[in-house]
C-alpha cells in the first residue's frame, strides 16, 4: 500500500456519501507498499480501507480483483470485501482515479516471522488455491516470464548504477529461465504477492489475506515459490530451511502437490526472485517524487536469486 494521490476533505466527503456507512470521522494515508493509494478510513459505521487505483493498475483488471475477493470471502477465506454503494456498484471514481472502499480486516502482519506464521501461511494459501478453483473470471499473470524482458529493458540504463555488472547477470538469468521454464503444472487462481505485509495474524493464528492486486491465473507452485523468497530468508539473507519445511508441509496437508511441482520449485523460486528484483529495480528509478511510499532494495532479491542458483534440488527447501 502507499499514497500517490492526495484526496481533499471535500472530495472525500462527497465520495463517502455514496455509501451507507455514516459520515467520515478520519482518514489517514498508509505508506506501506508500492502500487496504489491507500487510506485508513474511519466512518460512523466503523473502519475501512479506501483505495485509489493508480496508473500501473489496468482498470480492466479491477472487476477480477474485486470479484475474486468477494468469491473467496464467500467460501470462507478471510479477506477484505469491496463495499457496494447505494447504486450497487463497488467500483467508483475519486480524484480522477478508479476507487473502492474495502472492509477492514482485523490483525497485524508479522514483523518477526516465526515457524507458526509459516505454517499458518502454508495451510491458508492451500485453502485459497482450492477456494479459487470455481472462480469464473480469468486474468493472465502479466508479471510472469513474458513480462520480465520488457522490465529488464526498461532498467537497462540504470541497473549497473545499482550494482556494477547487474545488467549482465540479469540478462544471463533471464536467458536461462526462458529456456527452462516449466510448463503443464497444476494451475488456478493465485495471490502472487503473499509477502508478510499482505498476511494478517492475531497472535500466531492466521486472520486473513489482503492486497489482491497482483492475483491472477498461474501455477500454484509459483505462489509457493514467491513465499519461499518472502518468508524464509532471515534479515541477513540466510535461507531458513526449517521455515521452508514448515510452510511446505502445512500446505501439503491441505493440498498435496505433485512430483513435477516439487521438481520445479528451484526454477520457480529463481523466477520469483528475478520478478521481484526487476520490479524493485524499475521502481527504484520510477517512483514519483513526493509519493508517500518506501522504495525497496532490489539487491535483496539478487542475494535470494544467487541462493536458488546454487542449490542442488528441492531437498534444499526441506522436502524429502
Amino acid at each position: 500500500m502507499a499514497v500517490y494521490t492526495e484526496v481533499s476533505d471535500e472530495d472525500l466527503t462527497a465520495f463517502v456519501a455514496e455509501y451507507d456507512i455514516g459520515p467520515v470521522r478520519s482518514c489517514k494515508g498508509i505508506a506501506e507498499g508500492i502500487e496504489n493509494s491507500n487510506y485508513l478510513l474511519a466512518t460512523g459505521a466503523g473502519m475501512y480501507i479506501l483505495t485509489l487505483y493508480e496508473k500501473r493498475v489496468d482498470p480492466g483488471d479491477l472487476p477480477f480483483f474485486l470479484g475474486l475477493m468477494g468469491h473467496l470471502a464467500a467460501r470462507g477465506i478471510p479477506c477484505p470485501v469491496p463495499l457496494a454503494g447505494r447504486d450497487g456498484d463497488s467500483l467508483r471514481s475519486l480524484c480522477g482515479r478508479p476507487a473502492a472502499i474495502i472492509t477492514f480486516l482485523d490483525g497485524m502482519w508479522p514483523r518477526r516471522v516465526t515457524l507458526a506464521h509459516c505454517a499458518g501461511l502454508g495451510a491458508g494459501m492451500a485453502r485459497l488455491h482450492l477456494a479459487g478453483r470455481d472462480f469464473p473470471m480469468r486474468r493472465e499473470n502479466d508479471l510472469s516470464l513474458a513480462g520480465w524482458r520488457p522490465l529488464l529493458e526498461a532498467s537497462r540504463g540504470h541497473a549497473d548504477q545499482v550494482s556494477p555488472g547487474l545488467m549482465a547477470t540479469l540478462e544471463a538469468e533471464l536467458d536461462f529461465l526462458e529456456a527452462n521454464w516449466p510448463a503443464g503444472l497444476p494451475a488456478g487462481v493465485i495471490h502472487a504477492d503473499l509477502f508478510p505485509d499482505n498476511v494478517f495474524f492475531q497472535g500466531e493464528a492466521l486472520s486473513g489475506f489482503i492486497d489482491f492486486y497482483f492475483a491472477c491465473n498461474d501455477t500454484f507452485a509459483y505462489d509457493l515459490a514467491v513465499c519461499l523468497n518472502a518468508w524464509c530468508f532471515e534479515k541477513d539473507l540466510d535461507f531458513n530451511v526449517t521455515k521452508a519445511r514448515r510452510l511446505l508441509t502445512a500446505y501439503r496437508a491441505v493440498r498435496d502437490f505433485s512430483a513435477a511441482e516439487t521438481a520445479a520449485l528451484p526454477i520457480l523460486a529463481r523466477g520469483s526472485a528475478l520478478r521481484f528484483l526487476l520490479t524493485r529495480l524499475y521502481d527504484w528509478w520510477n517512483t514519483p517524487p513526493g509519493a508517500l511510499v518506501t522504495r525497496k532494495d532490489p539487491l535483496e532479491y539478487l542475494a535470494r536469486l544467487r541462493f536458488h542458483q546454487g542449490i542442488a534440488g528441492p531437498g534444499a527447501y526441506g522436502l524429502d
